[in-house]
Formats: structure tokens, C-alpha cells, sequence
């Protein structure tokens, strides 16, 4: 009898910093995978930056504190009709299964159905990221769609980068995102 497993995709984000893989969950969250591998095969997140880093320390208008570094295209280039793809929709963690735990590689947004390259991973478990968690006054949470299996210590540094409120300053510099499998 012949039994095929499909591996899940890798890929490799390459900072200055170093390199953090992370395994990237396509049974669970297809759309979400497929959109983002789309922007690595097509070579957009080459030459990008991480550029926002969120700490409990930098969010003082927010009741409900999270700790995440987020890189992509740039949420203001998104926001412009230039946006290189249109939106997907969201697969909330209450379809998916996936939570937002350590290491978690999940979509930034703004309204649900609004994710196109933005990512960020947490630092930290954070629940309140997840389906019916209360940083969204929406309640829907984000799409987690990956897992970071070496470079979580790349990840703290970046998120431990100077910044002007959650700016980093300056951006730390994604060289290229690859697949690897």
C-alpha cells in the first residue's frame, strides 16, 4: 500500500539579523498560506523591513496589550490603490484550530477580510489575538497560518529594536523570504 504525506511548506525569512524559519500550515489555513507564499514566489517581501514593534510598554491607549513584530509591504502602501493583490478572506483560529502562541506567524488587518502581505509573529502566548479574544473590538482575532521552528531569538531581538512608539527606527531589514519546502 502506498502512503503519500504531503509535507507542510517552510520558509526562511532572512533578516540582518539572521535567518528564522517557520513552518507554515496550509492544511489548516490554505488561503492564508497560499496568499502569502504568492508574495514570496513573486518576490515581494525581498529588500522589506520588520518595522513595527509592539511591546507592553508602547500601547498606552490600548486596554488589552500585545506583544507582536510585524513586517510585510507596508501598511500605508496597502492602504493605497496600489495594493499588488486584493484582499483574502480571513480564516479566524475558530476555523483553523491554530492559536496565537509563541512564535505564531499570523496576518495583520484591519477589518476582517482585509489581510493582503502585512504579518507579524508573536512574542509570547496571545490569546486576546485569537477568535473571540478582545483586541479587535470584532471579536474575529487574526489569521495564525504558521509556526516559527528556529529564530525565536532573532524575532525578541528585532522586537527589543529602538523605535519611536511602535515604529522601528530604523526598520530592521528583511533581505528575502524563501521557500525552503
Amino acid at each position: 500500500m502506498d502512503t503519500q504525506t504531503t509535507e507542510l511548506p517552510h520558509v526562511e525569512i532572512i533578516t540582518e539579523f539572521g535567518t528564522i524559519e517557520l513552518k507554515l500550515e496550509a492544511d489548516k489555513a490554505p488561503i492564508t498560506v497560499a496568499n502569502f507564499l504568492r508574495y514570496v514566489s513573486e518576490g515581494w517581501y525581498k529588500d522589506i523591513g520588520f518595522y513595527r514593534t509592539v511591546t507592553l510598554d508602547n500601547q498606552p491607549d490600548n486596554d488589552v496589550k500585545i506583544e507582536v513584530t510585524q513586517g510585510g509591504l507596508s501598511m500605508n502602501r496597502l492602504l493605497q490603490a496600489d495594493s499588488p493583490y486584493p484582499p483574502i478572506p480571513m480564516e479566524p483560529t475558530n476555523l483553523t484550530g491554530l492559536k496565537h502562541l509563541d512564535g505564531t506567524l499570523s496576518m495583520a488587518r484591519l477589518l476582517p477580510d482585509s489581510a493582503c502581505s502585512e504579518f507579524f509573529i508573536c512574542i509570547n502566548d496571545q490569546p486576546e489575538l485569537n477568535f473571540g479574544g478582545k483586541r479587535n473590538p470584532d471579536g474575529q482575532g487574526f489569521a495564525a497560518f504558521g509556526q516559527v521552528t528556529s529564530g525565536i531569538d532573532i524575532v525578541r531581538k528585532i522586537q527589543k529594536c529602538p523605535a519611536e512608539g511602535q515604529n522601528l527606527t530604523p526598520p530592521v531589514k528583511i533581505l528575502d523570504i524563501k521557500q525552503t519546502v
